[in-house]
């Protein structure tokens, strides 16, 4: 029987503080497939990751993070938004989370927020770094700017790209094939296993977001995705157990 594989959301979402060290350390203990992170630029041009543009929901700074350096931020408490546990940690760099991946067996997704703010040159210091660390094989980039797919898809053609979407395209598997994806990272209530079945036999890899309730989880199991992308990847192993049992 196949079974998705499975990423943890930001790392473990739902119980460590998004996008951080402790949330990706926590993703490698219990066995997720890969994680999933999101990346924005410093100010000094360095990758930074975090979700949002600004840096007031998940830290104690306020603004848009692309007006503080490196160094700045490294200084804000990017976990206790979460829980007073996790005071102290920080929003990681790019090169932080990918020197450390280098020693594990995870797959990592990253997501270049550049939908809304256009940094320049993200895509280019991205595949620098992923090659850097030989990591070109493991990496799967997505993005809901699809602009920017087809330009990764010219700078680095060996690296696995995807489209993310959360509400219907005209055609999803046109719009991929033009901008040059190997994969589709739709929000996961526009599936339909005709839709699943279809993408696959085009050559496609589905992975969709953010799956975390149990009906949602067994659905998309039954569904036949790829990749079940969670903040909670604990659930989905116990379902894949159960069925596994069965």
């Amino acid at each position: 029987m196949k079974h998705p594989l499975i990423f943890a959301h930001r790392g473990v979402k739902g119980t460590h503080p998004e996008n951080t060290m402790a949330a990706f350390l926590e993703a490698e203990h219990i066995g997720a497939h890969g994680i999933e992170l999101d990346i924005h630029l410093s100010n000094d041009g360095e990758i930074i990751v975090i979700h949002d543009e600004t840096l007031d929901r998940t830290t104690n700074g306020t603004g848009l993070a692309f007006n503080y350096t490196l160094q700045q931020l490294k200084a804000l408490d990017a976990g206790s938004f979460f829980d007073h546990r996790f005071a102290g940690e920080q929003i990681p760099s790019l090169r932080e989370v990918l020197a450390w991946a280098a020693g594990t067996a995870l797959l990592l997704n990253i997501e270049l927020k550049n939908d809304i703010i256009r940094y320049p040159e993200l895509e280019q210091k991205t595949v620098q770094l992923v090659r850097e660390y030989g990591l070109e094989d493991r990496v799967i980039f997505s993005s809901f700017n699809h602009e920017s797919i087809e330009l990764l898809a010219s700078l680095a053609p060996e690296i696995h790209r995807a489209l993310l979407y959360h509400e219907p395209l005209p055609d999803a598997l046109i719009e991929a094939r033009k901008r040059q994806a190997s994969g589709l990272h739709p929000n996961f209530m526009l599936l339909t296993k005709e839709f699943v079945q279809c993408a696959q036999q085009a050559g496609f890899t589905l992975r969709p977001y953010t799956i975390n309730e149990y009906k949602d989880l067994e659905n998309m199991i039954a569904l036949g995705v790829d990749v079940i992308i969670t903040d909670w990847p604990a659930r989905a192993f116990e379902l894949i157990k159960e069925r596994e049992l069965l």
